[in-house]
């Protein structure tokens, strides 16, 4: 016996679009289910846009999904393309049936994700690198994370991520590329082939940073993290003003000359009245290959002088997150786009990364700042 309709439309439900992470059913992009006498399933599917990358795969999940059902003997998937009026509805169901207008969800006063912003007051102390497996060990502990590559001149997120593909744009929305069940978005995505340098002023970088948060369609996040560049220029400040509920991660490496920079580059929470998160100190030592000794390479007490330094700037405590010591296969797995806290999480550095992440994963529980859908009741 053939199967019934319902039974393949349950089945398809099951089958999320790769960049959206929604059920196809729900999104529109099936058209035609028609079920042959001899449990043949032909189901007809509408792409976001022509050419989509991913088509092969939601081919395969189709298939795969559809073939499960009882009385089905075979699937065939044939695609084609929305039209531009189904775009539309399309992104407006995604934007929650407000409209095609832009809006920063992050900063809205309801938002529940958490944003943090990872500076540094130099180039050089890893910052991208803890950014990346912070990210990676919030996803890989249930989270739903998304990160900007603001660092918009020296951007290196997609090659740690290991994301080669280019987002793909529905009307004015950007899809994000996945990684790790990370999603990501970097100006090196959109840059021709080849190794051209970025050559923007300050107003083309806030506009840069402003359609990362508001033409990608990032869903509902737990988590966003923002690689910013060394310093305090104009990133930072549209940061600051884009996103003033955004809270600074300051990353330093032990030297007092990193810890210096470093703690100017954190001192800005005091002009733009954001929170610092806290500190994170990297290179903190290097394991000795011999014996349990730490080897102080780049000296010690950086991370804690910059804490101690920012708490005495904002009259309010900054904490010492953690010390990452001195792992090469940090570096290696940041060059093959395969982040050390999942290929090798009990390695010192990783485990240390992944405890971070875990204090900073976890929601506030306090209500300041959040409007709350409630209203007086008269009696």
């Amino acid at each position: 016996m053939a199967p019934s309709p319902e039974l393949v439309m349950a089945a398809l439900a099951t089958v999320n679009d790769p960049e959206i992470r929604r059920p196809i059913t729900d999104l529109g992009m099936v058209d035609n289910v028609d079920i042959s006498p001899a449990g043949v399933v032909r189901v007809r599917v509408l792409l976001t846009v022509a050419g989509c990358p991913l088509k092969d795969r939601i081919t395969r999940d189709v298939t795969e999904a559809v073939s499960k059902v009882d009385g089905v003997t075979g699937v065939q998937v044939d695609l084609d393309v929305m039209s531009e009026e189904q775009r539309k509805g399309l992104q407006t169901k995604l934007r929650g049936d407000r409209g095609p207008e832009k809006e920063i969800p992050f900063a809205k006063p309801g938002s529940l994700t958490r944003v943090f912003a990872v500076a540094s007051g130099k180039g050089g102390v890893g910052k991208s690198s803890v950014t990346v497996n912070l990210a990676a060990a919030m996803a890989s502990q249930g989270l739903k994370v998304g990160v900007v590559d603001a660092d918009i001149y020296g951007h290196s997120v997609p090659r740690m991520l290991g994301v080669g593909e280019r987002p793909t744009k529905v009307e004015d929305m950007i899809m994000p590329p996945v990684a790790h069940d990370i999603k990501v978005i970097s100006v090196g995505m959109f840059k021709p082939e080849g190794n051209t340098p970025v050559v923007w002023r300050g107003p083309m970088l806030d506009r840069a940073l402003y359609q990362f948060l508001t033409d990608v369609y990032w869903g509902d996040l737990d988590v966003l993290l923002m690689d910013l560049p060394p310093g305090t220029g104009d990133i930072a400040i549209s940061v600051a003003q884009r996103l003033p509920t955004a809270e600074i991660l300051v990353v330093t490496t032990p030297q007092q000359a990193a810890a210096e920079v470093a703690e100017r580059a954190g001192s800005i929470a005091a002009q733009t009245h954001q929170q610092i998160a806290g500190v994170i100190e990297n290179m903190a030592w290097l394991p000795c290959p011999h014996c349990d000794e730490r080897i102080s390479v780049f000296g010690e007490g950086g991370g804690q002088s910059v804490a101690d330094a920012l708490t005495r700037t904002l009259g309010a405590r900054v904490p010492l997150l953690g010390q990452v010591p001195i792992d090469m296969r940090l570096r290696e797995g940041g060059d093959e786009g395969k982040p050390l806290v999942l290929t090798d999480p009990d390695a010192p550095a990783a485990a240390e990364l992944r405890r971070i992440a875990s204090g900073l994963g976890k929601k506030p529980t306090s209500l300041k700042g959040l409007k709350l859908d409630i209203s007086p009741v008269k009696h």
